[in-house]
């Protein structure tokens, strides 16, 4: 089989999308996603509807990020558009669905908890004023946004990988457009990266 010159790679993968940055991915626009977990850090210190403002801030680019992924797909050039249509659905489910568990619910609820159980410890095992006890609450919750982040995504996509996106396949092109995997070695990376199959 013939090898394709390096440049006819550079050129089919900045077609494809791979190359390109992703503004819902790649930039700052990502920690949009993360604006519950401040808001569940703060909870003890400011009102109720912040933190609710916080989780519409949240929401809204996980909605933001599921239209993008649809118009990736939608621009993508399937061979059919009943195929283009089915694709474009699957890339805005499967980013809701990640999304939805990765950035909004499981790191909402894993600081919700966190900030709660360390209120309660302080509460119970010190003599701490009030506002020093919430400030160090609200301190414990920051600190462990970036350390629960890593290990949420790739939790998430393993259980995706092995169960809902069994139901619906996410081929090598679509992996392109909505690209969830982080720096593991997954089979969505080998596609992405064009390795050839194993017999």
């Amino acid at each position: 089989m013939q090898k394709r010159s390096r440049s006819n790679e550079e050129s089919e993968k900045q077609q494809s999308g791979f190359e390109r940055k992703d503004l819902f991915r790649d930039t700052y626009v990502r920690y949009l996603g993360y604006a519950n977990e401040l808001g569940e850090s703060f909870r003890a210190l400011v009102p109720l509807n912040v933190v609710r403002l916080s989780y519409a801030v949240a929401i809204s680019y996980v909605v933001a990020d599921a239209a993008h992924k649809g118009n990736e797909a939608r621009i993508t050039n399937w061979p059919d558009p009943s195929l283009r249509n089915k694709k474009i659905t699957h890339a805005v489910f499967d980013t809701v669905l990640w999304q939805g568990l990765a950035s909004v619910a499981i790191p909402g609820f894993t600081i919700n908890r966190l900030c709660a159980a360390s209120a309660f410890l302080l509460r119970k095992t010190t003599s701490l004023p009030s506002g020093v006890r919430k400030w160090t609450t609200t301190f414990i919750g920051l600190g462990a946004i970036p350390i629960i982040i890593t290990p949420i995504d790739r939790s998430v996509d393993y259980s995706m990988n092995n169960t809902i996106r069994k139901w619906y396949e996410i081929g090598p092109v679509e992996t392109k457009v909505v690209h969830h995997s982080r720096d593991c070695d997954t089979p969505t990376e080998i596609l992405m990266h064009d390795k050839p199959r194993q017999p």
